[in-house]
């Protein structure tokens, strides 16, 4: 009889941006949980709600004999999660949420119908959690990693959940739970290449102050790079993908590990295109070199912002010089560079903005994403500018993204932000080819940067109230 029963709020088909985006993969934590706790002996089963719809998952909670139902939850699924919890309420199903958001809203979670929080990893507090329900026993209180409301309604919370030390120990994800053949094709379907993910680490040591760490804490532990080895080597028989992604926080921490990991790679002759996250002050000639030689096609490099002044704010501990090498570097080597930017952070000013837009002008990555900063909550940043925090729905029906930040700058500004910094990077990359020059075409941008910044200069002066 089924003693757990997994799933995530992540719904591709009912999000108008994943659908036009198209780039699935598997849910890797769950996996793992299932892995961890069917190898301790516990029945359990995943229920992947990336292709499925609500209504299939409401039907079979609706139909099946109620169990233990663990869902993930983060900060763009709350709204799904919370739905699935009051079903899953009305059924008869016990509930437990963890993931990267529950640990700092546990008793959102609580009353919106979990039965049990868990905060930090996950699989040694289910399984603590799972032979307490299977022996019978009630006292919940001192398993570690643990909330819930007693029956007065009072919160409890078990002591804090060490970290997993030996990474090497845990099983691979149970991907035999859930369906990969369906990602790899549909991703070869919409982009001509089958892609799979798999991680080498757990957490990130670094600091930066607008960055959660609920569940890996400001940790970094890595699996053997033998051992990695033996997975890719596994995926590559298995599911034969075009490429792979590598879902670590920051793959070139180590460089050690990376050298043992190309080695090895290099020794079984494997060799698969992927892209993966760095920093770079991660990243030198040699590692570059490297990842090269694996087979790295894009590496995506948190720049945040051109601005020193406000790297330095962020607690980023990387210098703009780093980035702009680092990007030079990869594409020396044939390596495409993505970058992520932000906007809005607290103490930004027009000369910042212009520095970034210099800076990306300059950089000229081959994908840049922006995004207005948004406080999440547990982190330095969100501390910083709590008391200023506006939520305009309910928390249930939206996210930690969409809070605003009294005495910021609207959105309308940042949109004329944002469209000043696309069109001046085109205008860069137009007149850095003067032979292909299209004389009309650098008209019509030109128009474009004088709206932007006459859109700018009028949104000046509103912020958000």
């Amino acid at each position: 009889m089924r003693e757990l029963l997994l799933t995530h709020g992540y719904l591709l088909y009912e999000d108008p941006k994943e659908r036009q985006i198209m780039k699935p993969y598997a849910p890797l934590g769950i996996l793992y949980l299932c892995s961890h706790l069917r190898k301790k002996g516990f029945h359990v089963d995943v229920f992947d709600t990336t292709f499925a719809s609500r209504e299939e998952l409401f039907r079979l909670l609706c139909t099946e004999t109620p169990s233990v139902l663990g869902i993930y939850a983060n900060l763009m699924t709350r709204s799904n999660v919370t739905e699935i919890l009051k079903v899953a309420h009305e059924t008869g199903w016990k509930t437990v949420v963890g993931g990267p958001e529950p640990g700092a809203y546990t008793l959102e979670y609580l009353h919106a119908g979990a039965d049990f929080v868990i905060a930090g990893e996950g699989e040694v507090t289910l399984e603590e959690l799972l032979q307490a329900m299977r022996c019978g026993n009630a006292d919940f209180s001192q398993i570690a990693g643990l909330s819930f409301l007693d029956a007065d309604g009072n919160l409890i919370q078990g002591p804090p959940r060490a970290q997993i030390a030996n990474l090497d120990l845990q099983p691979w994800p149970a991907r035999d739970a859930i369906d990969i053949r369906r990602y790899v094709e549909t991703w070869r379907t919409h982009h001509g290449s089958g892609s799979v993910n798999f991680i080498t680490a757990r957490g990130c040591p670094f600091r930066c102050n607008w960055c959660s760490h609920q569940v890996f804490g400001q940790s970094h532990r890595r699996r053997d790079p033998l051992l990695v080895v033996d997975e890719v080597e596994w995926l590559l028989g298995e599911y034969s993908p075009d490429m792979v992604w590598v879902s670590d926080d920051v793959f070139t921490i180590s460089h050690p590990w990376l050298r043992a990991y190309a080695a090895e790679m290099k020794r079984r002759g494997l060799c698969v295109p992927f892209e993966c996250i760095s920093r770079a002050d991660r990243l030198n000639a040699e590692m570059l070199d490297l990842l090269a030689e694996l087979g790295c096609f894009r590496i995506w490099i948190g720049s945040e912002s051109g601005s020193q002044r406000i790297l330095d704010a962020m607690d980023r501990g990387v210098k703009i010089e780093q980035v702009q090498d680092a990007i030079r570097m990869a594409r020396e080597r044939g390596i495409q560079s993505g970058m992520f930017l932000m906007w809005g952070y607290e103490g930004e000013e027009l000369e910042d903005i212009e520095a970034t837009i210099q800076h990306v002008s300059t950089t000229n990555p081959d994908i840049f994403f922006t995004t207005v900063s948004y406080p999440i909550k547990g982190t330095p940043y969100y501390k910083q500018i709590a008391n200023r925090l506006v939520q305009l729905e309910p928390w249930n029906k939206t996210s930690d993204r969409e809070l605003t930040v009294k005495g910021r700058h609207t959105r309308q500004f940042y949109a004329h932000v944002d469209r000043l910094l696309r069109t001046e990077v085109e205008r860069s990359r137009m007149l850095q080819k003067p032979a292909a020059l299209d004389a009309s075409a650098l008209t019509v941008l030109e128009q474009s940067i004088r709206e932007a910044r006459n859109g700018i200069q009028a949104t000046y002066a509103e912020v958000e109230q």
